[in-house]
């Protein structure tokens, strides 16, 4: 089937997110949909692997088709739809573990780029593990702008909508058209000689996230930047979550000193481990559309 484009849907020739269909990869225990449906876009596929994350998908959003591997799903079914999202593998990029990136087998960013040739959406939002930005990042945004999609990476963790942990994480924001993020005029950021900078801006007052394997330490915004893995570091997040913030030492999300062992949680923690956090994507999402609406977004060509 093809999805028809909801462009026109509105009198003045502008989108709403009510007016959008999404497709969904990677899709997990469904934290992208939710965010979708907060702002009242209609899902219309997910693509997931995983039996159990299938089940609460199927409970949570019954009725809406799943597809169960990225690799055989044709992106041309889905020609014209407005947003695609998609949380990629992470172990080819994260600090956790040996960052193999393109040599590892769970590198599926090649999938990912393809479903949005064949399927061509006016929207992209992406969303991987902070390690990403030193490993694999430069290829993602070129790729993008290979198709001519405008693309923006930023980092965004958790707490910054109150969740009680700090989840760094880089958001890839891509469209099909708007001025306010092609070239050199991204953002207001520019190089020295106006090309654009590729690595996005760090959201705190002392940014924490760099390349443990690279130099203990790199210059970032005038400022040296500790390694996320230093002690360092560590100490302070932790005395700072602790006592400034009055978070608990236990968290509340899933079972550790009392009750039902992990192991009997095991999918739980797994689901929720690899989820993003909607309430991130939602505003994010309003943001999207709200700049879309905007005297500073162009129709594409």
């Amino acid at each position: 089937m093809s999805i028809a484009t909801n462009n026109e849907c509105n009198e003045d020739g502008s989108s709403s997110a009510a007016t959008c269909s999404h497709l969904d990869l990677f899709s997990g225990i469904g934290g992208f949909a939710l965010a979708a449906k907060w702002h009242g876009m209609k899902t219309v596929a997910f693509c997931e692997i995983d039996p159990w994350a299938r089940s609460v998908l199927n409970k949570n959003f019954p009725g809406v088709p799943i597809h169960e591997d990225v690799k055989q799903l044709s992106g041309k079914q889905y020609e014209g739809i407005d947003l695609i999202t998609g949380g990629y593998p992470c172990q080819p990029f994260s600090l956790a573990g040996k960052r193999g990136g393109e040599s590892d087998d769970r590198h599926l960013w090649p999938e990912v780029f393809r479903i949005i040739k064949e399927a061509r959406p006016r929207w992209v939002l992406c969303e991987n593990v902070v390690g990403h930005v030193t490993m694999g990042l430069d290829k993602v945004l070129s790729d993008l702008e290979s198709e001519g999609y405008a693309g923006e990476p930023i980092i965004i963790p958790a707490c910054a909508k109150n969740a009680q942990h700090r989840r760094d994480r880089v958001w890839i924001i891509a469209h099909s058209g708007c001025s306010r993020l092609q070239g050199g005029e991204r953002s207001g950021r520019t190089g020295e000689k106006g090309e654009s900078l590729r690595y996005p801006p760090q959201l705190d007052q002392e940014p924490i996230s760099s390349n443990p394997t690279s130099s203990s330490r790199r210059q970032g915004q005038g400022r040296a930047v500790e390694p996320v893995d230093s002690k360092k570091n560590q100490d302070r997040e932790t005395d700072k979550f602790k006592h400034e913030l009055g978070w608990p030492d236990e968290p509340p999300v899933c079972r550790a000193i009392n009750g039902v062992s992990r192991r009997m949680d095991a999918n739980r923690l797994r689901g929720l481990g690899n989820a993003i956090v909607p309430q991130v994507a939602y505003e994010i999402m309003a943001a999207m559309f709200s700049c879309e609406n905007s005297e500073d977004m162009e129709s594409p060509k």
